[in-house]
Formats: C-alpha cells, structure tokens, sequence
C-alpha cells in the first residue's frame, strides 16, 4: 500500500500541520479565503535552490543574504532541520515541506517559504523507479494585488529512470493544475533534464503549458552531460531580472529571479 501524500506545514509559534490534498483542484474552487497577498511590490522577488540536504557549510549564510529579501524561496532536497524551520518560520509566514522520504532524523523533499500564507496546497509524490526512493513537487497559490491568484510549482523530478514514462508521469498530474489555472505560474525546480529525451519532454510540456523559460544571461547553472538541471518557467509576468549565485554551498547554485506580475 503507497504512503498518503501529504505536507507538513511550519508557521512561527505553532505546531506543525500536516497539509493532505485537497478533494478537488484549485479551478473548482478549493482556495482559502486569500489573506494578504505575496507582495505588495512593484516585483516579486523568487529564489529557487536545490539546497543538498544542508550537508554543506555556508547553506544557512546563503540563504540569510540572498532569500530574506524574496518574497518566494522554492527549495529542493530540504532537510527539517532545526536550524532551517528556524530561518523559515522566523521570515516567512508559512513553509510549506513535502517529504519525499524520510532520512534518520529529518526528513527532506521539496519546500515552499512564502511571505503570504497560501490558499491552496497541493503535494505530490513520484517514487524512483530504479531506487525506489521518492521525489516529491508542491503546487501552491498565493493572492496578487489585484484580486489576481499566482499558483506555484515547486519540482525536484525523479533523477534515475529509464527512458521518461516515469518522468513524463511526474509531470502530468502538475499539467493538470496549471492548465486549469486562470493567472499567473511559476514553475521551478531541480527538472534533472540531464538527456536530450528529458529535456525534450520538459521543453514540449512547458510550450503546452504556455509557459516561458527563464534565461540566465551569465549561466552558471549545475550541469548534468553538459545540460542544466535547475529551470524557472512562468506564465502571465515580467522577467526583471535573472542572475545565477555561484556558491560553495550545495552542489547546485541559486537561482535569482526577479518577475513583474
């Protein structure tokens, strides 16, 4: 029998919440009541990192310089540690972690820190074939100014497989949310498009999708065969501005996108 899906919540000074999907998508009307919205700026700054389970030194002064000033930080292969929920819930109003398989003590998947508690949640999970451990992705939607609703895909895809059923797989049930979706997307993460099959398929999912790639002018993404691995998609924005963190901090550098809803 599979494990529930579920995400685990962090919101400062209350205990953890399990987040199981909702019985229907966002488009049928399963939103919260919206509270305040993302931002209220002009621009809405996001950072996407696959952070390695803070195994490295430095992940916690990277984060401190660079994500305190974003109103989205998507990370991929976070680990609930102490010292993470602690940066999390002391400057974001909710964090949002589905755990996609469960280390010793904590355990790691993809997380979503927003600045604006979501109105809809909705975690997924795809195991390895090959490994058989899971990947999992977070969709969530947040309220815009403007009455607008932005969802949001954060996405650490299964790595080894043969061929791409299974990746292809992975993203299907995601498709479903966001060609539903009225509005703005972002979509984000460690896409491990490391062939020309996976990155074909990426490429042929996000034009059916409508959404645009982010392009990094100086691109210093991590590389898999000569191929990034880290992608950011939208739909319905402005691209201000796209920048690459070289760091020491993880195998995989930040992204730094700075969008116009």
């Amino acid at each position: 029998m599979r494990k529930k899906t579920y995400a685990m919540r962090y919101v400062a000074g209350q205990p953890a919440e399990r987040i199981f999907p909702p019985g229907a998508m966002l488009h049928m009307g399963k939103a919260l009541p919206a509270g305040a919205p993302l931002t209220t700026q002009p621009t809405l700054h996001v950072l996407v990192w696959n952070i390695f389970k803070q195994q490295r030194a430095e992940w916690l002064s990277v984060l401190q310089n660079f994500g305190k000033d974003a109103q989205l930080v998507l990370l991929q292969e976070a680990q609930t540690t102490p010292e993470l929920i602690r940066f999390a819930t002391s400057n974001y109003l909710a964090a949002d972690q589905v755990p996609a398989f469960v280390l010793p003590q904590h355990p790691s998947g993809v997380m979503t820190l927003a600045s604006a508690h979501p109105v809809y949640c909705y975690p997924l999970r795809e195991r390895e074939p090959l490994l058989r451990l899971a990947k999992s992705a977070l969709v969530t939607a947040y309220p815009l100014p403007g009455n607008k609703m932005l969802m949001v895909v954060n996405i650490h895809a299964v790595n080894f497989s043969l061929g791409i059923d299974v990746y292809s797989k992975q993203l299907g049930p995601i498709g479903e949310q966001i060609i539903h979706h009225k509005g703005p997307v972002i979509m984000a993460g460690d896409f491990n498009a490391w062939s020309r099959q996976r990155i074909n398929a990426l490429y042929a999912f996000a034009h059916n999708m409508g959404l645009k790639e982010v392009n990094f002018t100086d691109d210093h993404r991590r590389k898999a065969f000569g191929r990034p691995l880290d992608f950011v998609f939208y739909r319905d924005m402005t691209v201000t501005e796209a920048s690459v963190l070289v760091t020491r901090a993880s195998d995989h550098n930040p992204l730094l996108v700075e969008f116009t809803p």
